[in-house]
């Protein structure tokens, strides 16, 4: 009998493994701005790397394919190389054996497509196209491009008023976005080379919570130029125009339905991961800089013609949100109790509180407005509480700390679950929601997974309160009667915000892109204010009236990051007070001194000074 030996840990393969890991890193901190050719051509390297060596196709035609890339990249190619690439590519791709042959092959062709233009500049001019060339991670994958290494060092110097108003420079909420941004500006941080990315928005919180953002005061407003902009939607984006608009000098009116600034910061996101009195700290900053107005409860479009407001002023910036909930076409969804999740918030934000006693609460969705909305009703006093979602746990949009606080909360996740309609009791209010169990199949156009009916009996969830977070709806009747193009109520602009055939008038957030984040709205609040002072006929520079400081030597021993704790379930899910805990000063200065200064050094470096 032959013996069966143990995998010995000091292996080939095990030592492999661990330099894996580290080439993983190296994939996963590539720099924005890289040439696509390079790109792909690391990925063709491995793949080439991998090859048993079995099949002709992937033994031989993947160097091949190599050696045509790299002659694109060092300039001696023609357009015919292009072709010899398409034709080899779709060869391996029709007669590998392993996905490692045909999988790359498929890579290959999907780049010659995706990147045509940077084919051909690199062909014809042997250069890449104007707009490539590294750059600091954080600042560009950060929508409103806020100088994140330049705020983190005022941080470690403990200047916390100077980071503050250093953030304002691209972003005047450093509150909200402290409290409740997505930071994909962590995502391809160039310390996970050594160790983790920086917490970026951890040593933000940090610097407004050492010193409230209207106690620091905003740059001083330029002399009045006396034009006058109006503001339609008082929410991220429309607070950000308003901001910049201001310290530019013109007058401004801003015009919000509700009785108060902050539209989905307030009436969206629970006071338990953003307290309404910290939003109201960047709303006092954000009215103080310059000549600002604001009309509360103004209904443009219903009560105030849209035509009236766009005669009266110079200039109109559109961003009214997507504040609607969308509903679900299902049997028996007019039963009571039976309401839209962002309808829900909205009236917990207005202090309507729900009284949710003793009632099964289900919540259809797997966005961050489902946990929201789930989160807030065990807070409503529910005896139990389920999300019931279609796809997979791994295929929800939501924040995965936000699924895990909400598992963490006694939230019970229904994956794999399609609503087929809703059951009513004698009084027609909902008394359960009818699901078809669901299977995951092939990825759609979006690139997820779809799912589709598994051959399983349908299930019954019983309930007694249903909230639907399928996603939301954009209120654009009325500016599309006034002129406004707009395709499945999404306004059409172009890239700097200008609508097109309506001189003046500019559109941004939600209403121009579908729901998003509210670091994507800050940032077409502040496109749209730069291209609306040009309209205007000014070119103003803003001073931020911060300095940076001088780098000191990179910190390059390994130290692990410093996590936002929160304050135990148990405790926490009984109330709607904030749910994060603070940072020490400890642990901000820890983090603050792990930012290696990508803008001083490395390929990233800002030449020339920073844009004021």
């Amino acid at each position: 009998m032959s013996k069966i030996f143990l995998a010995d840990p000091k292996s080939c393969d095990v030592k492999i493994g661990r330099l894996l890991e580290k080439f993983e890193t190296k994939v996963k901190v590539y720099p924005p701005g890289t040439c696509p050719l390079t790109v792909q051509l690391s990925l063709l390297t491995a793949s080439k790397n991998q090859t048993c060596g079995k099949c002709v196709p992937c033994r031989d035609g993947l160097p091949q394919l190599e050696t045509l890339l790299k002659s694109i990249l060092e300039g001696d190619a023609t357009m015919e190389t292009l072709e010899h690439m398409r034709r080899l590519a779709t060869m391996i791709r029709d007669t590998a054996d392993c996905a490692i042959g045909y999988q790359s092959a498929i890579e290959v062709l999907q780049g010659l497509d995706t990147f045509r233009e940077e084919y051909e500049s690199h062909i014809k001019d042997h250069v890449c196209p104007g707009e490539m060339g590294q750059k600091v991670p954080c600042i560009n994958l950060c929508p409103a491009h806020v100088d994140i290494p330049a705020y983190i060092a005022l941080i470690g110097e403990e200047d916390y008023a100077g980071a503050i108003n250093m953030i304002r420079k691209d972003n005047p909420l450093p509150t909200a976005c402290a409290m409740i941004c997505e930071h994909p500006c962590e995502q391809r941080c160039r310390r996970n080379l050594i160790d983790d990315s920086i917490n970026i928005r951890g040593l933000k919180k940090y610097a407004v919570d050492q010193i409230a953002a209207d106690k620091v005061a905003v740059p001083k407003a330029n002399k009045s130029t006396g034009k006058k902009v109006a503001v339609i939607g008082g929410g991220p984006a429309g607070m950000t125009a308003a901001y910049f608009l201001g310290l530019m000098g013109h007058k401004v009116t801003i015009f919000e339905r509700q009785k108060a600034l902050g539209g989905m910061l307030r009436y969206g996101i629970p006071n338990y991961r953003f307290p309404k009195d910290r939003l109201d700290e960047d709303i006092r900053a954000i009215l103080s800089a310059g000549d600002i107005e604001v009309k509360y409860e103004a209904k443009v479009g219903t009560e105030i013609p849209i035509e009236e407001i766009h005669k009266e002023y110079d200039a109109m910036f559109v961003a009214i949100g997507a504040q609607a909930g969308k509903r679900l076409r299902l049997e028996g969804s007019d039963a009571g109790n039976v309401e839209s999740a962002v309808e829900m918030l909205d009236r917990i934000g207005n202090g309507n509180i729900p009284d949710y006693t003793g009632k099964n609460v289900v919540v259809i969705g797997g966005g961050n407005v489902a946990m929201d909305a789930a989160r807030s009703a065990v807070r409503c006093n529910a005896e139990d509480v389920r999300i019931v979602y279609r796809r997979r746990q791994d295929d929800m949009t939501a924040l995965d700390t936000e699924i895990e606080s909400a598992v963490m909360e006694g939230i019970e996740l229904l994956t794999l679950k399609s609503p087929k309609s809703i059951e009513k009791d004698a009084e027609g209010n909902c008394s359960a929601l009818i699901v078809q169990p669901q299977m995951i199949g092939p990825y759609d156009r979006a690139g997820r997974p779809s799912p589709v009916d598994a051959k399983k009996d349908p299930e019954r969830i019983p309930c007694e309160v249903i909230l639907i977070a399928v996603g939301q709806d954009i209120v654009s009747r009325p500016f599309e009667e006034f002129g406004m193009e707009a395709e499945r109520g999404v306004f059409k602009a172009d890239l700097d915000t200008a609508v097109e055939n309506l001189p003046g008038v500019f559109v941004g957030g939600d209403c121009a892109t579908g729901p998003a984040t509210a670091i994507r709205a800050v940032a077409a609040g502040k496109v749209a204010a730069h291209n609306i002072d040009e309209y205007l006929g000014y070119h103003h520079k803003l001073n931020c009236e911060a300095t940076v400081p001088s780098p000191k030597e990179n910190n390059r021993i390994p130290t692990g990051r410093a996590n936002i704790t929160e304050r135990p379930a148990y405790e926490r899910k009984h109330d709607f007070e904030h749910v994060e805990n603070p940072y020490t000063h400890e642990e901000a200065m820890q983090e603050a001194g792990r930012c290696l200064r990508c803008d001083h050094f490395g390929c990233g470096v800002l030449k020339g000074g920073r844009d004021e």
